[in-house]
């Protein structure tokens, strides 16, 4: 799944190629996402100018005079800049159609991507209500952290990951930010230091800037929106890396299953808490 580097990668990736353009028809060719796309989208927000994209959580939000248009590229979703002349595939659901002739073409084989038309702003949208900050904004800091670990019996790598605290940390990055941090991902959230925070908070956007600027973990499906894949993962210290030796210790990498995901460690550098 696209986390959180992926879906910013897209977003820069398509902002400049559609950004002040008019959008003059949406082409809906399979409606059955994860929500149906509505049948009359095409009509409501034709003829209309983009005025930003912009990401939230893994969330791609392209506003509208109108409104917002919300994508989530779901498990295996991706966007394209193409031109009218390029032929759809089989996955290709949906083609946003602009003036000049470029299309921003959706492209999901799963199907489990949102297409959706929100006519409100974007902190009365549902889907945002209870999210968390962003961990790439100057809301998210060692305070923060510190504050919503208090009493949490959770182990810390589902609370890094709980998007109601921080949004976009997925799987990949969690397993990263903990072993650069030495922490052990079995540990009790509310049993961590300020200062663990403060390092937990600077290896999280260290991580994740990291991972933009490499364009991002390819895994499954993933490509960015000029086709192009992202070299993260050939940088990933833990993730994937089973019976690997570590690159700091040389022991071999552990792996066990956190809140029903595959965690990777070392279980020398991050030693459990006795």
């Amino acid at each position: 799944m696209p986390e959180l580097p992926e879906v910013e990668i897209t977003v820069r990736g398509i902002a400049p190629h559609i950004t002040g353009k008019k959008i003059s028809t949406i082409i809906v060719r399979n409606n059955r996402l994860r929500t149906t796309v509505r049948d009359d989208i095409s009509e409501i927000i034709s003829q209309f100018t983009v005025k930003e994209v912009r990401r939230r959580a893994k969330y791609i939000l392209i506003i509208l005079d109108i409104g917002i248009l919300v994508i989530h590229l779901g498990m295996s979703g991706s966007l394209r800049i193409l031109t009218c002349q390029t032929l759809p595939e089989k996955h290709d659901h949906i083609d946003m159609v602009f003036d000049d002739g470029t299309v921003l073409r959706y492209r999901d084989p799963r199907r489990f991507g949102l297409f959706e038309w929100f006519n409100y702003e974007i902190e009365n949208i549902p889907l945002f209500r209870s999210l968390g900050v962003e961990p790439l904004s100057s809301d998210f800091h060692a305070d923060y952290l510190y504050s919503k670990i208090q009493k949490r019996t959770m182990p810390i790598k589902q609370l890094l990951m709980n998007a109601q605290i921080i949004v976009g940390v997925g799987n990949i990055y969690a397993n990263e930010v903990l072993f650069l941090s030495k922490i052990n991902p079995k540990t009790v959230s509310g049993s961590l230091s300020y200062a663990q925070c403060e390092t937990l908070v600077n290896h999280t956007i260290n991580v994740l800037n990291q991972s933009i600027k490499q364009g991002g973990s390819t895994l499954r499906d993933f490509t960015h929106s000029d086709g192009t894949h992202g070299y993260f993962q050939q940088s990933h210290l833990v993730y994937g890396r089973e019976n690997k030796p570590c690159t700091h210790c040389n022991t071999p990498i552990k792996r066990t299953v956190i809140g029903q995901r595959s965690t990777f460690f070392c279980p020398v550098c991050q030693p459990e808490k006795s």
